[in-house]
């Protein structure tokens, strides 16, 4: 049976990006439903058992999974040539720390600079969270790269779970025009260049929905 994925607003949803995007390069077969996060039924077409009403949801058979990191985790167990996780133990450990402090962290940058796909990249300033998150980040990436990223473009060599959990991220610094370090910017391309990061980016400019809440230029909505 195919897995299926059911995700938000490909222009807006950053939670759905990053088991989508995981899944992709990793050659995992999946169905996808994309569910307006504003649409009047939305709670009712992804609730869970448990009563989480929040995407991505990832259906598998009889498993229902929520949450991005969760989502990695389980496709990390059931498929483990996929690579998802580094082989080398100190590097896993590192990769897991660095998703879950995204996971839990980094609010006042998620907060100030939305992901939103279908803007052009016009820069904006960062006021003291966003500029500390960001200024975190840089380094996380820089130091991963120069610790752990040999054998490859990305933050382990090889694109895995960590590089999946950062991607909005790749996108808010993209879409807001944040100055990052060298090796950051270098990286930022590495995952841009991806086949499923152009995929991804057609089809939320296809999307007809428009969400307040995450347009930083409101009233206007800019778009290419």
């Amino acid at each position: 049976m195919t897995m299926h994925l059911i995700i938000g607003n490909k222009n807006y949803s950053s939670w759905s990006f990053r088991p989508w995007l995981a899944m992709k390069v990793a050659g995992l077969a999946f169905e996808e439903t994309v569910i307006s996060l504003d649409a009047p039924d939305f709670k009712a077409r992804v609730r869970v058992p448990g009563g989480s009403c929040r995407v991505p949801v990832l259906i598998d058979g009889d498993v229902r999974v929520w949450e991005s990191l969760a989502i990695l985790e389980y496709l990390a167990e059931k498929f483990p040539t996929a690579g998802l996780w580094p082989q080398n133990a100190a590097a896993r450990a590192r990769a897991r720390a660095l998703a879950s402090e995204m996971h839990a962290g980094f609010l006042p940058l998620r907060r100030h600079l939305p992901m939103n796909v279908a803007r052009p990249v016009t820069k904006r300033m960062l006021d003291d969270g966003a500029a500390a998150n960001a200024g975190r980040i840089d380094a996380i990436w820089s130091q991963c790269r120069s610790t752990f990223g040999g054998d490859g473009p990305f933050l382990f060599g090889a694109f895995g779970a960590a590089d999946a959990m950062y991607a909005p991220v790749v996108w808010r610094f993209h879409t807001y025009a944040v100055e990052v370090g060298a090796a950051a910017r270098d990286y930022m391309r590495a995952m841009m260049a991806l086949p499923a990061w152009d995929e991804w980016r057609e089809a939320a400019r296809r999307e007809p929905w428009v969400l307040a809440q995450d347009e930083v230029d409101w009233p206007q909505v800019p778009r290419d």
